[in-house]
């Protein structure tokens, strides 16, 4: 009965968890086009939604390096995935509270990493596919401003001849398919994060040969994040939208294009990487085409801060967690 109990909490926090991604995270795909003005708020809101979850339905390689990549299931029990999840829901909505676009890939890799190590030592941590993950969210912000740092170059050569007017109109509706796959693409990749987790807890809830993702568990991921965005993350939308530069339509067409790519093309080949670092990486790389000064360096500073300091807390809080379940119930 209490491992049930166990099971069903485990559930619960997964899906708080989603729900928060939709609420911290997906406000970030939909960022550029809010402050731009290219949609309203609550046609953005829709749309970001509604894509957010068309995603999540889609592919579910994601979900299983986080169900089985980053540590053994096999050295691992209930209550380390229930401290896991905890401890990135917790971070996630504290931050998301605050108003800091805190990247929720980062909060639960660096929590599962936290509660397997408590749980099982080394031997439970996977070091190939942790490895592969950390690099991958390192990588992913420097990509997001190389490329559309390059994009932007290349649009200003394209259409140095073209009115102002033109590319306004233009790239307003351009804009809006940028954006539209962008919330496409998060939901893709940071919707399976949930299933990942729901999958690992009902694998060592219910053992079996090996970690499967059921339709269930990507029907309730899916569902839980698309209600996140659709409640919205205003504070999150004001700080990456409107304070770090002023975008203009063929900037933010810039950046959530490549944000976007960048995070399609890690789903693809099953690595979660933070929409968070990617699209801020890429309007800043935007921005800075027009010149350096034109990014509120100041404001990343703060975003980089709350980044940095996701690792340690999560890391030792779900540690925390995990430790005191070992000694006290496991």
């Amino acid at each position: 009965m209490a491992d049930n109990a166990i099971f069903f909490v485990t559930i619960l926090l997964a899906l708080a968890y989603a729900y928060s991604n939709g609420v911290n995270d997906a406000a970030n795909a939909i960022a550029t086009v809010v402050s731009t003005r290219v949609l309203t708020p609550m046609a953005a809101i829709i749309m970001g939604a509604s894509l957010n979850l068309a995603g999540a339905l889609t592919g579910t390689a994601v979900a299983k390096t986080i169900g089985k990549g980053l540590v053994d299931p096999s050295f691992i029990n209930e209550y380390t995935v229930m401290a896991a999840i905890g401890a990135s829901v917790i971070w996630v909505l504290g931050a998301t509270r605050l108003g800091f676009p805190v990247s929720v890939s980062h909060s639960l890799v660096a929590s599962i990493v936290g509660a397997g190590l408590a749980a099982g030592g080394t031997e439970a941590i996977v070091a190939g596919g942790f490895t592969k993950v950390l690099l991958a969210l390192a990588v992913s912000p420097l990509l997001g401003f190389g490329g559309s740092y390059i994009v932007m170059l290349g649009l200003y050569w394209l259409l140095h001849k073209t009115s102002p007017h033109t590319v306004r109109t233009t790239f307003s509706k351009l804009h809006i398919l940028a954006g539209a796959f962008m919330a496409y693409s998060h939901g893709k990749n940071d919707g399976q994060n949930a299933m990942g987790i729901i999958a690992l807890a009902s694998f060592v809830h219910f053992g079996g040969a090996e970690l499967t993702i059921d339709l269930w568990m990507i029907l309730l991921s899916a569902a839980a994040i698309a209600t996140g965005t659709a409640l919205g993350g205003w504070r999150v939308i004001r700080t990456l939208g409107m304070r770090i530069t002023k975008l203009e339509d063929v900037h933010g067409f810039a950046a959530s294009a490549t944000a976007a790519t960048i995070i399609e093309a890690a789903s693809e080949i099953g690595l979660p990487v933070s929409t968070t670092h990617t699209i801020s990486g890429s309007i800043m790389g935007a921005g800075a085409t027009r010149r350096l000064s034109a990014v509120r360096w100041g404001v990343t500073r703060s975003i980089g801060l709350a980044w940095l300091v996701t690792y340690p807390v999560c890391f030792g809080l779900s540690w925390t967690i995990s430790t005191i379940f070992e000694f006290t119930v496991a």
